[in-house]
Protein backbone atom coordinates (compact mmCIF):
# COMPACT_ATOMS: atom_id res chain seq x y z
CA UNK A 1 0.00 0.00 0.00
CA UNK A 2 2.37 2.38 0.97
CA UNK A 3 4.21 2.24 -2.48
CA UNK A 4 0.89 2.67 -4.45
CA UNK A 5 1.78 6.19 -5.82
CA UNK A 6 4.93 6.18 -5.64
CA UNK A 7 5.77 7.03 -9.72
CA UNK A 8 4.17 10.44 -8.84
CA UNK A 9 6.86 11.48 -6.40
CA UNK A 10 8.52 13.18 -8.71
CA UNK A 11 10.37 15.89 -9.23
CA UNK A 12 8.32 19.39 -9.35
CA UNK A 13 9.64 19.73 -13.33
CA UNK A 14 6.90 16.67 -14.59
CA UNK A 15 3.96 17.80 -15.71
CA UNK A 16 1.21 18.79 -12.89
CA UNK A 17 -1.14 15.97 -11.38
CA UNK A 18 -4.61 17.38 -11.83
CA UNK A 19 -5.21 16.49 -7.97
CA UNK A 20 -3.59 16.32 -5.11
CA UNK A 21 -5.41 14.40 -1.82
CA UNK A 22 -4.06 15.16 1.83
CA UNK A 23 -5.49 12.92 4.25
CA UNK A 24 -6.50 9.39 3.49
CA UNK A 25 -9.41 9.03 5.91
CA UNK A 26 -12.66 8.84 4.65
CA UNK A 27 -13.32 11.64 2.95
CA UNK A 28 -10.18 11.19 0.78
CA UNK A 29 -11.13 7.84 0.02
CA UNK A 30 -13.93 8.59 -1.15
CA UNK A 31 -13.27 11.35 -3.24
CA UNK A 32 -10.66 8.82 -4.67
CA UNK A 33 -13.47 6.57 -5.65
CA UNK A 34 -15.27 9.49 -6.97
CA UNK A 35 -12.51 10.56 -9.45
CA UNK A 36 -11.52 7.25 -10.53
CA UNK A 37 -14.51 7.20 -12.96
CA UNK A 38 -17.25 6.06 -10.46
CA UNK A 39 -20.35 7.88 -11.04
CA UNK A 40 -23.26 7.46 -9.05
CA UNK A 41 -26.90 7.06 -11.33
CA UNK A 42 -30.40 7.01 -9.79
CA UNK A 43 -31.61 3.17 -10.40
CA UNK A 44 -34.68 3.32 -13.05
CA UNK A 45 -37.15 1.79 -11.34
CA UNK A 46 -36.21 3.85 -7.68
CA UNK A 47 -38.68 5.82 -5.97
CA UNK A 48 -37.94 7.99 -3.56
CA UNK A 49 -39.92 8.79 0.09
CA UNK A 50 -39.07 12.20 0.08
CA UNK A 51 -41.70 13.66 -2.64
CA UNK A 52 -39.82 17.09 -4.03
CA UNK A 53 -36.31 15.13 -4.54
CA UNK A 54 -38.38 11.97 -6.07
CA UNK A 55 -39.94 14.70 -8.36
CA UNK A 56 -36.69 16.46 -9.48
CA UNK A 57 -34.67 12.90 -9.65
CA UNK A 58 -37.07 11.61 -12.62
CA UNK A 59 -36.42 15.18 -14.16
CA UNK A 60 -33.04 13.88 -15.67
CA UNK A 61 -33.16 10.40 -16.38
CA UNK A 62 -30.14 8.88 -17.27
CA UNK A 63 -28.02 11.85 -15.97
CA UNK A 64 -25.31 11.23 -13.44
CA UNK A 65 -25.86 12.54 -9.84
CA UNK A 66 -21.84 14.50 -10.39
CA UNK A 67 -23.23 16.11 -13.60
CA UNK A 68 -27.13 17.59 -12.31
CA UNK A 69 -27.23 21.26 -10.53
CA UNK A 70 -26.28 19.73 -6.74
CA UNK A 71 -27.74 23.77 -5.63
CA UNK A 72 -31.09 22.59 -7.55
CA UNK A 73 -31.44 18.79 -6.08
CA UNK A 74 -30.54 19.64 -2.34
CA UNK A 75 -33.15 22.52 -1.98
CA UNK A 76 -35.40 21.74 0.73
CA UNK A 77 -33.61 19.13 1.92
CA UNK A 78 -33.60 19.43 5.69
CA UNK A 79 -31.47 16.70 8.63
CA UNK A 80 -28.77 16.37 11.08
CA UNK A 81 -26.41 18.44 9.52
CA UNK A 82 -25.74 22.05 7.70
CA UNK A 83 -24.18 20.99 4.23
CA UNK A 84 -27.16 20.88 1.93
CA UNK A 85 -24.99 18.46 -0.14
CA UNK A 86 -23.86 16.37 2.40
CA UNK A 87 -28.24 16.09 3.15
CA UNK A 88 -28.18 15.26 -0.61
CA UNK A 89 -26.26 12.47 -1.17
CA UNK A 90 -26.91 11.27 2.42
CA UNK A 91 -30.60 11.28 1.66
CA UNK A 92 -29.79 8.96 -1.71
CA UNK A 93 -27.74 6.75 -0.16
CA UNK A 94 -29.53 6.28 2.81
CA UNK A 95 -33.46 7.54 2.13
CA UNK A 96 -35.50 6.97 5.24
CA UNK A 97 -32.70 6.31 7.88
CA UNK A 98 -33.39 9.05 10.20
CA UNK A 99 -36.92 7.34 10.50
CA UNK A 100 -35.81 4.26 11.23
CA UNK A 101 -36.74 2.66 8.05
CA UNK A 102 -34.17 0.25 5.87
CA UNK A 103 -35.06 2.10 2.11
CA UNK A 104 -32.11 0.80 0.19
CA UNK A 105 -30.13 3.48 -2.12
CA UNK A 106 -31.63 4.89 -5.02
CA UNK A 107 -28.45 5.14 -6.66
CA UNK A 108 -26.53 2.49 -8.46
CA UNK A 109 -22.71 2.79 -9.59
CA UNK A 110 -20.94 2.94 -13.27
CA UNK A 111 -17.56 2.74 -13.29
CA UNK A 112 -16.61 5.10 -16.32
CA UNK A 113 -12.94 4.67 -16.80
CA UNK A 114 -12.71 7.52 -19.47
CA UNK A 115 -13.75 9.97 -16.91
CA UNK A 116 -11.61 9.10 -14.19
CA UNK A 117 -9.22 12.07 -13.06
CA UNK A 118 -5.73 11.26 -12.01
CA UNK A 119 -5.19 11.74 -8.47
CA UNK A 120 -2.90 11.20 -5.35
CA UNK A 121 -3.57 10.36 -1.71
CA UNK A 122 -1.11 11.41 0.52
CA UNK A 123 -1.71 10.03 4.51
CA UNK A 124 0.37 9.29 7.35
CA UNK A 125 -0.90 5.85 8.21
CA UNK A 126 -2.46 3.32 6.33
CA UNK A 127 -5.67 4.59 4.04
CA UNK A 128 -8.44 5.07 6.82
CA UNK A 129 -6.40 7.99 8.64
CA UNK A 130 -6.81 8.39 12.15
CA UNK A 131 -9.11 5.31 12.72
CA UNK A 132 -5.98 3.30 12.78
CA UNK A 133 -5.18 5.60 15.99
CA UNK A 134 -8.03 5.15 17.94
CA UNK A 135 -8.19 2.34 20.50
CA UNK A 136 -9.66 -1.09 18.23
CA UNK A 137 -11.82 -2.07 20.73
CA UNK A 138 -13.61 1.22 21.09
CA UNK A 139 -17.27 1.66 19.85
CA UNK A 140 -18.12 3.81 17.25
CA UNK A 141 -20.57 6.63 17.84
CA UNK A 142 -22.66 6.60 15.02
CA UNK A 143 -24.68 3.29 13.97
CA UNK A 144 -22.10 1.02 11.79
CA UNK A 145 -23.92 1.29 8.25
CA UNK A 146 -23.18 5.00 8.84
CA UNK A 147 -19.92 5.01 9.00
CA UNK A 148 -20.29 2.96 5.21
CA UNK A 149 -17.72 4.38 2.04
CA UNK A 150 -20.24 4.17 -1.27
CA UNK A 151 -21.49 0.78 -2.66
CA UNK A 152 -19.69 -1.56 -0.27
CA UNK A 153 -21.97 -1.35 2.93
CA UNK A 154 -20.44 -1.78 6.60
CA UNK A 155 -23.09 -4.56 7.52
CA UNK A 156 -22.42 -6.77 4.13
CA UNK A 157 -18.13 -6.41 4.66
CA UNK A 158 -18.73 -7.46 8.37
CA UNK A 159 -20.90 -10.40 7.71
CA UNK A 160 -17.96 -11.48 4.49
CA UNK A 161 -15.49 -11.23 7.32
CA UNK A 162 -17.77 -13.02 9.74
CA UNK A 163 -17.97 -10.12 11.94
CA UNK A 164 -21.07 -8.55 13.65
CA UNK A 165 -22.41 -5.12 14.73
CA UNK A 166 -23.11 -4.31 18.38
CA UNK A 167 -26.18 -2.77 18.92
CA UNK A 168 -26.09 -1.71 15.37
CA UNK A 169 -22.27 -0.26 16.07
CA UNK A 170 -19.12 -1.65 14.72
CA UNK A 171 -15.88 -1.63 17.03
CA UNK A 172 -12.85 1.46 15.81
CA UNK A 173 -10.58 -1.56 14.49
CA UNK A 174 -13.82 -3.01 12.52
CA UNK A 175 -14.07 0.39 10.69
CA UNK A 176 -10.18 0.77 10.09
CA UNK A 177 -9.66 -2.22 8.63
CA UNK A 178 -12.84 -1.67 6.34
CA UNK A 179 -11.58 1.62 5.24
CA UNK A 180 -8.34 0.08 4.53
CA UNK A 181 -10.05 -3.16 2.38
CA UNK A 182 -12.31 -0.53 0.47
CA UNK A 183 -9.24 1.08 -1.00
CA UNK A 184 -8.07 -2.64 -2.20
CA UNK A 185 -11.62 -3.88 -3.14
CA UNK A 186 -11.99 -0.99 -5.65
CA UNK A 187 -8.85 -0.91 -6.86
CA UNK A 188 -8.17 2.43 -5.98
CA UNK A 189 -4.25 1.53 -4.49
CA UNK A 190 -2.79 2.82 -6.60
CA UNK A 191 -3.36 6.39 -5.70
CA UNK A 192 -3.03 5.93 -2.20
CA UNK A 193 0.78 6.62 -0.75
CA UNK A 194 1.00 6.35 2.97
CA UNK A 195 3.69 6.97 5.12
CA UNK A 196 3.47 10.80 3.64
CA UNK A 197 3.86 14.13 5.78
CA UNK A 198 2.84 17.29 3.61
CA UNK A 199 5.30 20.00 5.07
CA UNK A 200 4.52 22.94 2.78
CA UNK A 201 1.86 23.64 -0.15
CA UNK A 202 2.65 26.93 -1.81
CA UNK A 203 0.48 28.58 -4.41
CA UNK A 204 0.87 30.80 -7.05
CA UNK A 205 -0.40 31.96 -10.76
CA UNK A 206 1.48 30.93 -13.49
CA UNK A 207 2.12 33.31 -16.68
CA UNK A 208 -0.10 33.57 -19.56
CA UNK A 209 1.30 31.06 -22.20
CA UNK A 210 0.60 33.61 -25.19
CA UNK A 211 -1.86 36.03 -26.24
CA UNK A 212 -5.23 35.54 -25.91
CA UNK A 213 -5.25 32.83 -23.61
CA UNK A 214 -7.74 32.44 -21.04
CA UNK A 215 -6.71 33.23 -17.26
CA UNK A 216 -4.73 30.10 -16.43
CA UNK A 217 -5.66 28.10 -13.40
CA UNK A 218 -3.18 28.62 -9.90
CA UNK A 219 -0.60 25.78 -9.74
CA UNK A 220 0.63 24.26 -6.09
CA UNK A 221 3.37 23.24 -4.64
CA UNK A 222 3.14 20.36 -2.56
CA UNK A 223 6.46 19.25 -0.22
CA UNK A 224 6.67 16.69 2.01
CA UNK A 225 8.71 13.43 2.66
CA UNK A 226 7.73 9.52 2.96
CA UNK A 227 8.72 7.64 5.68
CA UNK A 228 9.71 3.90 4.13
CA UNK A 229 9.59 0.49 6.40
CA UNK A 230 13.24 0.63 7.20
CA UNK A 231 12.20 3.97 8.46
CA UNK A 232 14.39 5.82 6.15
CA UNK A 233 12.84 9.10 4.40
CA UNK A 234 12.70 10.21 1.24
CA UNK A 235 11.51 13.65 -0.07
CA UNK A 236 9.47 14.96 -2.42
CA UNK A 237 8.22 17.33 -4.41
CA UNK A 238 4.54 17.96 -6.13
CA UNK A 239 3.04 20.05 -9.13
CA UNK A 240 -0.83 19.75 -8.97
CA UNK A 241 -3.36 21.84 -10.09
CA UNK A 242 -5.91 21.34 -7.37
CA UNK A 243 -5.14 20.58 -3.95
CA UNK A 244 -7.83 19.22 -1.51
CA UNK A 245 -7.85 19.55 2.19
CA UNK A 246 -8.87 15.83 4.08
CA UNK A 247 -6.57 16.08 6.86
CA UNK A 248 -9.78 15.95 9.48
CA UNK A 249 -8.87 17.65 12.66
CA UNK A 250 -7.59 15.13 14.97
CA UNK A 251 -4.20 16.25 14.70
CA UNK A 252 -3.45 18.29 17.79
CA UNK A 253 -5.52 18.03 21.13
CA UNK A 254 -6.80 21.39 22.40
CA UNK A 255 -4.72 22.42 25.65
CA UNK A 256 -5.89 24.11 28.47
CA UNK A 257 -3.40 26.69 29.07
CA UNK A 258 -2.73 26.58 32.49
CA UNK A 259 0.40 26.28 34.86
CA UNK A 260 1.46 22.61 35.18
CA UNK A 261 -0.39 21.53 32.12
CA UNK A 262 2.65 19.90 31.04
CA UNK A 263 3.29 17.48 34.65
CA UNK A 264 3.56 13.72 33.48
CA UNK A 265 0.61 12.96 35.00
CA UNK A 266 -1.41 15.00 32.51
CA UNK A 267 -2.87 13.66 29.29
CA UNK A 268 -5.00 14.60 26.60
CA UNK A 269 -5.85 11.25 25.24
CA UNK A 270 -7.97 8.27 26.60
CA UNK A 271 -5.27 6.11 25.58
CA UNK A 272 -3.11 7.26 28.71
CA UNK A 273 -6.11 6.20 30.90
CA UNK A 274 -6.20 2.59 29.15
CA UNK A 275 -2.46 2.34 29.56
CA UNK A 276 -2.62 3.37 32.64
CA UNK A 277 -5.31 0.74 33.57
CA UNK A 278 -3.51 -2.53 32.18
CA UNK A 279 -0.18 -1.54 34.01
CA UNK A 280 -2.46 -1.65 37.24
CA UNK A 281 -1.68 1.94 38.33
CA UNK A 282 -5.31 3.12 38.07
CA UNK A 283 -7.52 1.07 39.93
CA UNK A 284 -10.62 0.85 42.50
CA UNK A 285 -8.81 1.50 45.06
CA UNK A 286 -6.60 4.63 43.88
CA UNK A 287 -7.38 8.28 43.74
CA UNK A 288 -9.59 9.46 40.98
CA UNK A 289 -8.87 10.02 37.80
CA UNK A 290 -9.59 13.82 36.97
CA UNK A 291 -11.68 14.00 33.51
CA UNK A 292 -12.04 17.78 32.17
CA UNK A 293 -14.45 17.96 29.13
CA UNK A 294 -18.36 18.33 28.10
CA UNK A 295 -18.07 16.43 24.98
CA UNK A 296 -18.27 12.64 23.54
CA UNK A 297 -14.57 11.97 24.40
CA UNK A 298 -14.94 13.19 28.16
CA UNK A 299 -17.91 11.01 28.18
CA UNK A 300 -16.46 8.10 26.64
CA UNK A 301 -13.58 8.65 29.46
CA UNK A 302 -16.03 8.39 31.73
CA UNK A 303 -17.89 5.46 30.57
CA UNK A 304 -14.01 3.77 30.56
CA UNK A 305 -13.69 4.40 33.88
CA UNK A 306 -17.05 3.32 35.12
CA UNK A 307 -16.61 0.14 33.23
CA UNK A 308 -13.20 -0.77 35.42
CA UNK A 309 -14.48 0.74 38.94
CA UNK A 310 -11.89 3.66 38.49
CA UNK A 311 -13.08 6.85 40.63
CA UNK A 312 -13.64 9.79 38.78
CA UNK A 313 -13.82 13.37 39.13
CA UNK A 314 -15.90 14.82 36.06
CA UNK A 315 -14.87 18.94 35.67
CA UNK A 316 -16.95 21.19 32.67
CA UNK A 317 -16.96 25.07 32.66
CA UNK A 318 -20.73 24.77 31.34
CA UNK A 319 -24.14 24.55 33.29
CA UNK A 320 -25.52 21.13 33.04
CA UNK A 321 -28.53 22.20 31.26
CA UNK A 322 -26.73 24.03 28.57
CA UNK A 323 -28.49 23.64 24.99
CA UNK A 324 -25.44 23.86 23.51
CA UNK A 325 -23.53 20.61 24.95
CA UNK A 326 -23.50 17.63 22.46
CA UNK A 327 -25.81 15.16 24.19
CA UNK A 328 -28.89 17.18 23.54
CA UNK A 329 -28.36 16.71 19.83
CA UNK A 330 -28.31 12.99 20.08
CA UNK A 331 -31.38 10.94 20.23
CA UNK A 332 -31.96 9.25 23.70
CA UNK A 333 -32.87 6.37 21.91
CA UNK A 334 -29.85 5.34 19.60
CA UNK A 335 -27.20 6.90 22.66
CA UNK A 336 -28.46 5.45 25.85
CA UNK A 337 -24.80 5.50 27.30
CA UNK A 338 -24.41 8.90 26.54
CA UNK A 339 -27.25 10.13 27.77
CA UNK A 340 -26.65 8.17 31.42
CA UNK A 341 -23.55 10.20 31.04
CA UNK A 342 -24.89 13.57 31.13
CA UNK A 343 -28.06 12.29 33.42
CA UNK A 344 -24.74 11.61 35.71
CA UNK A 345 -23.21 15.00 34.97
CA UNK A 346 -26.94 16.50 35.95
CA UNK A 347 -27.81 14.45 38.86
CA UNK A 348 -24.39 14.45 40.64
CA UNK A 349 -22.48 17.15 41.85
CA UNK A 350 -19.59 17.88 44.46
CA UNK A 351 -22.01 19.23 47.32
CA UNK A 352 -24.80 16.71 46.91
CA UNK A 353 -25.15 13.35 48.46
CA UNK A 354 -23.64 10.63 45.71
CA UNK A 355 -26.16 9.06 43.72
CA UNK A 356 -23.48 7.54 41.78
CA UNK A 357 -20.94 5.89 44.00
CA UNK A 358 -17.82 7.05 42.61
CA UNK A 359 -18.49 9.35 40.34
CA UNK A 360 -18.06 13.53 40.92
CA UNK A 361 -19.30 15.81 38.42
CA UNK A 362 -17.84 19.75 38.85
CA UNK A 363 -20.16 21.75 36.18
CA UNK A 364 -19.57 25.12 35.74
CA UNK A 365 -15.54 24.76 36.99
CA UNK A 366 -13.45 26.88 35.74
CA UNK A 367 -9.69 24.86 36.53
CA UNK A 368 -6.74 27.19 37.77
CA UNK A 369 -4.05 24.99 37.49
CA UNK A 370 -2.14 21.72 38.38
CA UNK A 371 0.25 20.61 41.23
CA UNK A 372 3.60 18.49 41.26
CA UNK A 373 2.00 16.98 43.96
CA UNK A 374 -0.73 15.66 41.99
CA UNK A 375 -3.62 18.27 43.14
CA UNK A 376 -6.11 20.49 40.84
CA UNK A 377 -6.80 23.60 41.98
CA UNK A 378 -10.79 24.88 40.79
CA UNK A 379 -12.36 27.63 40.87
CA UNK A 380 -16.27 27.10 41.49
CA UNK A 381 -19.17 28.79 40.35
CA UNK A 382 -19.04 31.32 43.77
CA UNK A 383 -15.23 32.36 43.00
CA UNK A 384 -13.90 29.74 45.68
CA UNK A 385 -10.98 27.41 44.78
CA UNK A 386 -10.97 23.87 45.73
CA UNK A 387 -8.07 21.33 45.32
CA UNK A 388 -8.63 18.15 44.83
CA UNK A 389 -6.38 15.08 45.35
CA UNK A 390 -5.84 12.94 41.69
CA UNK A 391 -3.79 10.40 40.19
CA UNK A 392 -4.23 11.32 36.20
CA UNK A 393 -5.53 13.84 34.12
CA UNK A 394 -7.18 13.79 31.15
CA UNK A 395 -7.61 16.90 29.13
CA UNK A 396 -10.56 15.81 26.39
CA UNK A 397 -11.59 19.40 25.09
CA UNK A 398 -11.49 18.82 21.86
CA UNK A 399 -8.57 19.57 19.13
CA UNK A 400 -7.42 21.36 16.18
CA UNK A 401 -6.34 20.67 12.79
CA UNK A 402 -2.63 21.05 11.96
CA UNK A 403 -2.51 22.78 8.91
CA UNK A 404 0.99 24.29 10.03
CA UNK A 405 1.75 23.49 6.31
CA UNK A 406 -0.05 25.85 5.12
CA UNK A 407 0.84 29.46 4.38
CA UNK A 408 -0.15 31.30 8.22
CA UNK A 409 -1.16 27.97 9.05
CA UNK A 410 -4.13 28.03 6.99
CA UNK A 411 -5.47 31.05 9.36
CA UNK A 412 -6.47 32.88 6.37
CA UNK A 413 -8.94 30.19 5.09
CA UNK A 414 -11.31 30.46 7.90
CA UNK A 415 -14.74 31.64 8.31
CA UNK A 416 -13.39 34.36 10.53
CA UNK A 417 -9.36 34.89 10.08
CA UNK A 418 -8.91 36.79 13.04
CA UNK A 419 -10.09 33.48 15.35
CA UNK A 420 -8.01 29.65 15.81
CA UNK A 421 -9.59 27.43 12.85
CA UNK A 422 -11.70 24.77 14.38
CA UNK A 423 -14.27 21.99 12.97
CA UNK A 424 -17.35 23.14 15.10
CA UNK A 425 -17.01 27.06 15.30
CA UNK A 426 -14.85 28.34 12.65
CA UNK A 427 -13.92 26.03 10.04
CA UNK A 428 -12.79 26.71 6.83
CA UNK A 429 -14.98 29.23 4.39
CA UNK A 430 -15.69 26.87 1.28
CA UNK A 431 -18.80 26.94 -1.18
CA UNK A 432 -21.18 25.21 -0.37
CA UNK A 433 -21.91 23.28 -3.47
CA UNK A 434 -18.27 22.90 -4.48
CA UNK A 435 -16.04 22.63 -1.42
CA UNK A 436 -13.83 24.60 -2.84
CA UNK A 437 -12.23 27.47 -0.63
CA UNK A 438 -13.98 31.05 -1.02
CA UNK A 439 -10.37 32.56 -0.93
CA UNK A 440 -8.02 30.27 -2.82
CA UNK A 441 -9.12 29.18 -6.23
CA UNK A 442 -8.22 25.13 -6.43
CA UNK A 443 -8.01 24.89 -3.10
CA UNK A 444 -10.67 22.56 -1.52
CA UNK A 445 -11.37 21.46 1.87
CA UNK A 446 -13.32 18.14 3.43
CA UNK A 447 -14.75 16.50 6.03
CA UNK A 448 -14.39 18.37 9.61
CA UNK A 449 -11.92 21.06 8.05
CA UNK A 450 -15.28 22.07 6.42
CA UNK A 451 -17.45 21.81 9.23
CA UNK A 452 -18.98 18.60 8.10
CA UNK A 453 -18.21 16.24 11.60
CA UNK A 454 -19.61 12.26 10.99
CA UNK A 455 -18.60 10.49 8.59
CA UNK A 456 -22.06 9.79 7.13
CA UNK A 457 -21.91 13.34 6.18
CA UNK A 458 -18.76 13.89 5.00
CA UNK A 459 -19.06 12.08 1.55
CA UNK A 460 -21.61 14.80 0.14
CA UNK A 461 -18.09 16.98 0.53
CA UNK A 462 -16.48 14.35 -1.60
CA UNK A 463 -19.63 14.66 -4.09
CA UNK A 464 -19.25 18.32 -4.56
CA UNK A 465 -15.42 18.66 -4.88
CA UNK A 466 -15.76 15.73 -7.65
CA UNK A 467 -18.42 17.32 -9.49
CA UNK A 468 -16.53 20.79 -9.28
CA UNK A 469 -13.24 18.85 -10.70
CA UNK A 470 -15.48 17.12 -13.34
CA UNK A 471 -16.65 20.28 -14.46
CA UNK A 472 -13.27 21.98 -15.13
CA UNK A 473 -12.15 18.81 -16.94
CA UNK A 474 -14.73 19.35 -19.26
CA UNK A 475 -14.06 23.39 -19.58
CA UNK A 476 -10.08 22.35 -20.65
CA UNK A 477 -9.09 23.31 -24.18
CA UNK A 478 -8.53 20.50 -26.18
Amino acid sequence: MSNGGKSHLGASGSEPLPVVIIGNGPSGICLSYLLSGYNPYVKPDAVHPHPMLQRKLTEAPGISIVDQDLDYLSEGLEGRCQSPVALLFDALLRPDTDFGGNVESVLTWKHQKERAIPHLVLGRNLPGGAWHSIEASMVTLSQGDWMGLPDLQVKDWMCRKRRGLRNSRATAGDIAHYYRDYVVKKGLSHNFMSGAVVTAVEWGTPERSGPGARDPSPLFQVNGFVTAKDQSQRPFSLCARNVVLATGTSDSPARLGIPGEALPFVHHDLSALEAATRAGTMSPSSDPVLIIGAGLSAADAVLYARHYNIPVIHAFRRPVDDPGLVFNQLPKMLYPAYHKVHQMMREQCILSPSPYEGYRSLPEHQLLLFKGDRQAVFRDPQGLQKVFGIALVLVLIGSHPDLSFLPGAGADLAVDPNQPLSAKRNPIDVDPFTYQSIHQEGLYAVGPLAGDNFVRFVQGGALAVASSLLRKEARKPP
